[in-house]
């Protein structure tokens, strides 16, 4: 029966070789909600264990890392997508004022080669360590026949908690509130349809390697290595904030950019009016509106522009808040403020 499912294209001890390798990664992940090993049908998690909640609120979140996967392909680096994939979710988590607790991941691939496997659920790790949650489950699916044997899809779900007394959800926002904005690590997991356009990856395999290995000054890497960089996890810094001060909205900048992303966390009658010189654009996105001949407006919309997350706070709690996030070694911007009006974004 194994043999003929391999002749088929799915190769079971693959399978089983893979979950040997992929062990000591998960266990990394485990903390005290944990009640299951890896390998049951379905992960446990004990809420309680985590905390002294009066009300708590499951906050969940799914995603995956889209066409940039297309970047690890080309470049042969497989161990820090996992990290795009927790990224997205978890950020989206977080958001509410939730406490990531535990993620599930999938894999689909062509052809299950354990090793690749198990650098693939590295970054998973990699992601749930520093997201603070627990990888608990997932699951890998040999296709053949519907991947090309050297692709793979990744996609992964979360779920967080937070008392109901404490959810962020922007309802208190009012004029004259700062917006901070904390520093994104690159083009993190949004928009790479439009940058292997620009970049011309779309074309024969040799050619799109070719290009990415080309080095620029302003990047100080190829770009290769620019756009594999993984999306920046936040939870820490958001919690560290929380555990100090009140933030009256989050948004994680994502698809959309700014103009899409922003408006989500203000309530209505209420505009963000962001100085554009307020915080560095980084690099990347210099170079890829010049070659792609982007207008400004479309970059706002579609990237994060160098700030992967934007909070609202009190004006007089905005300095102790920009200390705390740059006590943890990331990079915080007084960004602008919210003002009454109906406009979304303004950018000035």
């Amino acid at each position: 029966m194994n043999e003929a499912y391999k002749q088929a294209g799915v190769d079971i001890h693959a399978g089983y070789r893979s979950v040997e390798l992929i062990k000591e990664s998960v266990k990394k992940t485990f903390t005290n909600g944990v009640m299951t090993d890896i390998g049951g049908f379905g992960g446990l998690f004990e809420l309680f264990k985590t905390g002294n909640y009066v009300n708590p609120v499951l906050v969940s979140g799914t995603d995956g890392v889209g066409t940039k996967l297309k970047i690890a392909f080309l470049t042969g680096k497989h161990d820090t997508v996992g990290q795009d994939c927790v990224a997205m979710c978890v950020n989206d988590i977080v958001c509410s004022g939730a406490k990531p607790l535990f993620f599930l991941d999938y894999l689909a691939v062509g052809k299950n080669v354990p090793e690749r496997i198990a650098e693939i659920v590295k970054g998973v790790s990699d992601g749930c360590i520093l997201g603070e949650c627990a990888l608990v489950g997932g699951e890998t699916a040999e296709m053949p026949g519907f991947y090309p044997v050297d692709e793979y899809d990744l996609a992964g779900f979360s779920v967080g908690v937070v008392d109901k007394d404490k959810i962020i959800d922007g309802s208190t926002v009012a004029e004259g509130d700062v917006l901070i904005g904390v520093a994104s690590s690159g083009i993190h997991s949004n928009g790479y349809s439009l940058v292997r356009k620009v970049f011309e990856l779309n074309g024969p395999e040799e050619e799109a390697k070719k290009n990415l290995d080309v080095y620029y000054d302003e990047l100080g890497m190829t770009l290769g290595e620019a756009l594999i960089i993984p999306t920046k996890i936040y939870v820490k810094t958001v919690l560290a904030v929380l555990a100090q001060y009140k933030v009256k909205a989050i948004s994680h900048i994502t698809g959309g950019g700014f103009y899409e992303n922003i408006p989500r966390m203000l309530p209505k009658g209420t505009e963000a009016v962001i100085k554009k010189d307020s915080f560095p654009v980084l690099p990347i996105f210099k170079l890829l509106q010049a070659k792609g001949g982007i207008s400004e407006e479309n970059m706002y919309n579609t990237y994060n522009m160098g700030i992967g997350l934007c909070m609202a706070v009190n004006k007089g709690d905005a300095d102790g808040v920009v200390k705390i996030i740059e006590s943890l070694g990331e990079k915080a911007y007084i960004l602008g403020t919210v003002e009454n009006g109906d406009a979304g974004v303004k950018l000035i």
